[in-house]
């Protein structure tokens, strides 16, 4: 039985120990010199007195560094949370002040800088740390005592409130996710994956975990080069880089500037992963017509439930203004589609609409140090009144279509009552998606005035009596945005995903 992360990296290092683990901008990583790396830091952990189950932040660039810390803190019995050098001031305030880590794994060059947050608590340089024989033997009694259920990680949310939410995420519950991705998509040694999640993100545990279990390379791709799509595309084929788990934004800016056309991408890629928000079929289709070859699979899933909890293979056409599937459940995991009534919603009851919560192994602990908002979202299953089990309300809505696959609707705080009538943005962002010359877009509710107000991006003038003509024949008259905003570009979150916030302020 297996009980945590590591022993991938214990096996992987002993079948493949030269062969290239992880390759940044500035070195690359064997699989043997991961694992003592990550061994050196976990006894620098254990010599400190850190542990066992102890937060530990990580302070430094995206970079292999932070996955060997990241391995290195597994391995001492503790778990991390990132804080990317990035990341603005007032975020990683808050960050600190819930988490309060009883140390900071960082650079000479960056301590300074993390000092400036208020830190004043014991650091790990992490270039004074040296690897060692007597490493192993230090650790190997630590973690021999790690328990599935221990916690792996916690990653940090936007909360409503302005104070972030710490996701708490255990050992078992990404054994299980991983385990099921590298048997589902047929991960092996001979191939590699292209990370662009920051690693503070969620959709990054795929990438980091499925490789260390496979033994696949882990290339973090430089990130400037989303700003330059052919070159990311070049970067992509002189790596040999088969496997790409991104957010849809950034497949959408490289269909957009049509430059798969330009770069022959067939017999490189040969999965394209997405997850984290609307994938429009209009850009998929690009994806697919350029790279026909390569298997297309939609995941939907919060941090809350360890990154993804549905998925859907793309095995048929789809034209521009359909809804794309999330499909079905993961293996050990179940989605419960609860009606406003708490009712369950069959697959058989077509078009109606249910929050879709999840119950299994990958739901979090809850949310670190918060015990009310962990009540609020983790809570006991309405249709179990036997014992005690927890499910995931995440808040967002969903139906299933005529194939009895889950189809994601929207967002319960997305959904508004306008003119009588009960719309989902969603819906209208998936008609004006599929406009030829729409590159982006988005829809916010201006409750001050009722109006629906959706923002494009498009290299040619949008003017709103048009766009309201060219919606007539695809949305009823009710669900026709009543004011137009035409942007540059999109604003964006740190996760790469349309900042909504934003977009309100700017109505």
């Amino acid at each position: 039985m297996q009980k945590n992360v590591t022993e991938w990296l214990d096996r992987t290092a002993e079948r493949f120990p030269d062969k290239a683990a992880i390759v940044d901008e500035w070195e690359m990583l064997s699989f043997r010199e991961y694992r003592q790396k990550a061994l050196a830091i976990a006894a620098e952990l254990i010599s400190s007195g850190v542990g066992p189950r102890e937060p530990v932040v990580v302070y430094m660039e995206k970079s292999a560094k932070v996955l060997a810390s990241f391995m290195g803190i597994a391995y001492s019995g503790n778990f991390y949370s990132p804080i990317d050098e990035e990341m603005p001031a007032s975020r990683a305030n808050k960050i600190l002040e819930i988490f309060q880590p009883k140390i900071v794994i960082t650079t000479a060059e960056l301590k300074e800088q993390f000092a400036a947050f208020g830190y004043s608590g014991k650091y790990l340089i992490y270039e004074n740390i040296q690897p060692s024989e007597e490493n192993e033997d230090i650790v190997r009694s630590v973690a021999e005592k790690i328990l599935d259920t221990d916690l792996l990680y916690v990653l940090f949310t936007s909360g409503s409130t302005g104070m972030p939410k710490g996701v708490g995420i255990q050992h078992r519950a990404v054994i299980d996710y991983i385990d099921w991705v590298v048997e589902e998509f047929g991960v092996t040694e001979a191939d590699s994956f292209g990370n662009q999640a920051p690693f503070y993100f969620d959709n990054s545990i795929l990438d980091i975990y499925s490789a260390i279990k496979s033994g696949a390379s882990l290339y973090v791709i430089p990130k400037e080069l989303f700003s330059n799509p052919a070159r990311l595309l070049e970067y992509l084929k002189e790596n040999r880089v088969n496997t790409i788990f991104w957010v849809p934004t950034a497949l959408i800016v490289v269909a957009r500037l049509r430059v798969l056309k330009k770069v022959d991408m067939t017999g490189t890629i040969k999965r394209v992963l997405f997850c984290g928000e609307a994938m429009p079929n209009k850009e998929l289709n690009r994806w697919r017509e350029a790279v026909p070859g390569a298997v297309y699979a939609n995941l939907y899933g919060p941090t809350e439930i360890t990154d993804a909890c549905t998925f859907y293979r793309v095995d048929r056409e789809f034209q521009d203004d359909e809804p794309l599937p999330i499909g079905k459940p993961m293996r050990n995991t179940e989605i419960l589609l609860l009606g406003e009534d708490g009712r369950r919603i069959r697959p058989e009851e077509r078009g109606s609409v249910g929050e879709l919560c999840v119950r299994g192994t990958c739901l979090s602990v809850g949310y670190y140090k918060n015990p009310e908002k962990t009540q609020e979202a983790f809570v006991q299953n309405p249709l179990n009144d036997r014992y005690e089990e927890k499910i995931y309300r995440t808040g967002d809505l969903a139906s299933y279509n005529e194939y009895g696959e889950l189809v994601y609707v929207g967002r319960k705080d997305f959904q508004i009552k306008h003119l009588g009538y009960r719309i989902e943005l969603g819906e209208i962002e998936t008609a004006v998606s599929s406009l030829e010359d729409i590159d982006r877009c988005c829809c916010v509710y201006d409750q001050k005035r009722s109006r629906i107000v959706l923002f494009v991006v498009s290299q040619h003038p949008i003017a709103r009596a048009e766009m309201q003509e060219r919606l007539s024949g695809l949305l009823p008259v009710y669900m026709i945005p009543e004011k137009v905003v035409q942007l540059e570009e999109m604003p964006l979150n740190a996760n790469g995903k349309i900042d909504r916030t934003r977009l309100k302020e700017m109505v």
